[in-house]
This record gives C-alpha cells, sequence and structure tokens, in this order.
C-alpha cells in the first residue's frame, strides 16, 4: 500500500468532502464526505451495499478523487476497512453528531472504502495538479 504524502494529507484534511469516480468508463464522479483516521483515506456510503457508487468501487478497485482542482489516481479497497470505532469518531468529529447516525449505522459500516492513492509510472504518490 502506497502512503500520502504530507503534502496530501494537508489538503486532504482542509477539505470537507471530495468527488469519487470508481473505475475509468467516464461516468461523473459523487460528493462524499471523507475522514483520515491514521493517515488513512475512508469514505462510507449510509445507504449500504446497495450504493450503486459502492457497488461501482467494489467491482472495479480503483479510481480517482478530485479535491477542489486536485485529481488523483486511487485503489479502492472495501475488505478489511477497520478500524470501525474510529472511522465512526472521524465522522462525528468531522461532521458533527447528525452524521453519527449515518456513517455509524450498521449499513454503513458493511459499505466502508479505504482509499489509497495509487502510485504511478514514475513512483510519484502526490496528487496531481
Amino acid at each position: 500500500m502506497t502512503a500520502w504524502t504530507l503534502e496530501d494529507l494537508a489538503l486532504l484534511t482542509g477539505s470537507e468532502s471530495l468527488v469519487l469516480t470508481a473505475g475509468d468508463d467516464g461516468h461523473p464522479g459523487v460528493e462524499l464526505g471523507m475522514v483520515l483516521v491514521r493517515g488513512e483515506l475512508y469514505v462510507r456510503a449510509y445507504r449500504g451495499v446497495r450504493s450503486r457508487w459502492y457497488q461501482a468501487a467494489q467491482k472495479r478497485s480503483h479510481g480517482q478523487i478530485r479535491v477542489g482542482a486536485v485529481t488523483r489516481d486511487v485503489l479502492l479497497e472495501t475488505r478489511d476497512t477497520s478500524p470501525a470505532s474510529e472511522i465512526d469518531a472521524a465522522y462525528r468529529n468531522k461532521y458533527g453528531q447528525a452524521a453519527g447516525p449515518l456513517a455509524a449505522s450498521p449499513a454503513a459500516h458493511a459499505a466502508t472504502i479505504r482509499i489509497d492513492p495509487a502510485p504511478s509510472s514514475n513512483g510519484a504518490t502526490d496528487l496531481v495538479r
């Protein structure tokens, strides 16, 4: 797994949301709330595993994120996305108590995605501007 750079983490920490596109078939992305836990980036589908964008991420396992004007190729991991309780706490901390029931529901837990930076062909791992 490739780690986010310090610049990436600063950009992600300062952002309320990102746009995730799963795969490379030209479909528009979906804007999502996201959290960082232990330097790893997570999103959740509050509607659960039946969410179309979650299913696309699970099927394709790669895509892109856009944060403001910055775009990054990413890998999408839908298995073994612990630590669930820390992700719950991060959502509550970032978005308030109202986000808790949505992000901490059993359906959302089942539809957690860890987003990792995809290594580029030249070995770079930072966000593309």
